[in-house]
């Protein structure tokens, strides 16, 4: 398990500890289920002292990437999507309009992984997006329920296109698009048209992939990107223009 540190040697102790603990796994001399070295050897190797150790193992155990057993050692996890989005979330809620930049996110991953869909879904992946679809379709009128069956769908979607390293990036975003998905729902619920678009738009995308048409699917989602903006503009514009003046 000998792997280098990043070159130099202004590294912060813990700096140190995560270099190594990063560049292991992705050279793969440490795999999950694997156990780390003990404690002494590694804190001699990195030229750490133990305490400071410790305290950046258990570090990497808290976000879920170490699983730490007294007396036996400290062991690679598979890494939890969950943690992962948990940190995302923390991350990107402080920053002002975050909404509207995981939007663009979100079709960045989107696209792609719709076109890919379209080439590897099985028949098991379209038929999870068609019960997502009808799950869609009951809720329409609910915004809490619709908008969670509406990112249910296009997760299903990402998924659709089995690149790990998507489904991935999508998962770590994945409540903050939720959340984004009940707000549009909010906004627009009373917009005239909108069942009707959401019923056509979710439709058209799903028989896209149904039809293997990687350009088709790819042209129907940002279609429905941008009329659904459309809809929540138009939405706003009525929200305050039906205010009383005062």
């Amino acid at each position: 398990m000998s792997t280098m540190l990043a070159e130099g040697d202004d590294l912060s102790g813990a700096e140190k500890v995560f270099t190594f603990f990063r560049d292991a796994l992705l050279n793969g001399t440490l795999k999950p289920g694997e156990r780390l070295l003990g404690e002494r050897e590694l804190s001699l190797r990195l030229s750490v002292s133990r305490p400071l150790l410790r305290e950046a193992l258990r570090s990497l155990a808290m976000l879920g990437f170490l699983d730490i057993r007294h007396g036996k050692g400290a062991y690679v996890r598979q890494a939890d999507i969950n943690v992962l989005s948990d940190f995302f979330t923390f991350s990107l809620a402080q920053q002002p309009d975050i909404l509207d930049d995981v939007m663009q996110a979100r079709i960045a991953i989107e696209c792609q992984a719709i076109r890919l869909a379209c080439e590897r879904a099985t028949e098991s992946d379209l038929k999870r997006i068609g019960s997502k679809l009808t799950r869609l379709m009951d809720t329409l009128h609910d915004p809490i329920e619709g908008g969670a069956a509406d990112f249910a769908f296009h997760q299903a979607i990402v998924e659709a296109g089995h690149s790990e390293a998507l489904a991935t990036l999508y998962g770590a975003i994945g409540e903050l698009l939720r959340r984004s998905h009940v707000q549009r729902r909010e906004v627009t619920v009373s917009e005239p048209g909108i069942v009707d678009y959401l019923v056509e738009a979710h439709r058209e995308v799903f028989l896209s992939i149904v039809d293997r048409n990687s350009d088709a699917a790819d042209r129907k989602l940002r279609d429905h990107f941008a009329i659904g903006d459309e809809f929540r503009r138009r939405s706003l514009i009525s929200a305050f223009a039906r205010r009383p003046q005062t």
